[in-house]
């Protein structure tokens, strides 16, 4: 018997808390870096701030890659698996509307951490927008246009 693709192992127990803070991360569509033009990625940033405007999460720090995102947020209306399919679909309805392109852009599931009462907040804030950084994309993280986190 065939496990069952891992994007459904992600979900087992996944639990949604709200006032909850979690990382989420998901990649695009094959790792496909549709985002390496910065204008495209600026359709995913709407959907963090939307998300933050109708009360469904609190972004602390974001970061949007070439291929995938990291959002860190304050859970504060619905689930988890409510907030990512909202966020994925709407991006991808305004990303294919000004590519003039088709089909989904993100790949099933995406991976969620709850931190735990003693991690360092800022410190998993500092990873998340360090991320351009690491990957050798910017010599210095204000050089990185698709970021943000709360703190700064």
């Amino acid at each position: 018997m065939l496990s069952p693709p891992a994007s459904h192992r992600l979900r087992r127990g996944r639990y949604s808390e709200q006032n909850r803070i979690y990382l989420l991360t998901t990649n695009t569509l094959d790792r496909e870096p549709i985002f390496l033009n910065w204008r495209t990625g600026r359709h995913v940033v709407q959907q963090f701030r939307q998300a933050q405007e109708q009360g469904f999460a609190e972004s602390l720090a974001w970061v949007v890659m070439p291929d995938h995102f990291h959002w860190l947020l304050k859970l504060q209306h619905g689930s988890l698996d409510e907030l990512m399919c909202r966020t994925k679909s709407l991006s991808t309805r305004t990303i294919n509307q000004v590519t003039g392109r088709t089909g989904s852009r993100w790949q099933q599931g995406y991976h969620d951490h709850a931190l735990r009462h003693d991690e360092d907040l800022k410190r998993v804030a500092r990873y998340v927008i360090a991320n351009p950084l690491r990957a050798g994309l910017i010599k210095r993280i204000g050089d990185y246009p698709l970021w943000d986190a709360q703190w700064l």
